[in-house]
């Protein structure tokens, strides 16, 4: 049985249903949880004229924190303990999916759990989403949780 689950959350629905799964497994087989939030300096536009980049990024990992905190919520609810990780992409040409799958190997996770679809909008179209990228790159086992 899997002892240590990584989950990637991203505050969708469907990453919801991602960590209600995560929950059942880790009761039942006694594991524990390593929940991560991944965000993305990088890809912004801070060419722009009007944009403070420094507020920007901030506001970002502060959504990112509050969607973590939320998850740690609902893990605690279940009667579960978790740790949590804001994954901060800095780096140009860094990738959300290599990030979540190099977390997985340093946390030492034995799965991997994620939404299939969660709020990446059009960029899907052009990039491929989240979760297909995390298959490709992990080592580790990915359990697809889709949505409704």
């Amino acid at each position: 049985m899997y002892q240590r689950i990584m989950v990637a959350v991203d505050g969708s629905d469907t990453s919801d249903l991602a960590l209600q799964e995560a929950i059942k497994l880790a009761r039942s087989g006694g594991a524990q949880l390593h929940l991560v939030h991944a965000v993305d300096e990088v890809t912004l536009n801070w060419e722009g004229e009007y944009a403070n980049p420094a507020e920007i990024w901030d506001a970002m990992a502060k959504s990112g924190r509050a969607i973590l905190d939320k998850a740690l919520a609902r893990v605690a609810d279940a009667g579960l303990q978790a740790d949590a990780k804001l994954i901060e992409i800095t780096a140009l040409g860094q990738r959300i999916p290599q990030a979540i799958a190099d977390e997985a190997e340093s946390w030492r996770a034995d799965l991997i759990v994620i939404g299939t679809h969660g709020r990446r909008g059009l960029s899907h179209l052009f990039l491929g989403s989240v979760a297909e990228g995390v298959v490709r790159v992990a080592t580790k086992p990915v359990l697809l949780i889709r949505g409704k």
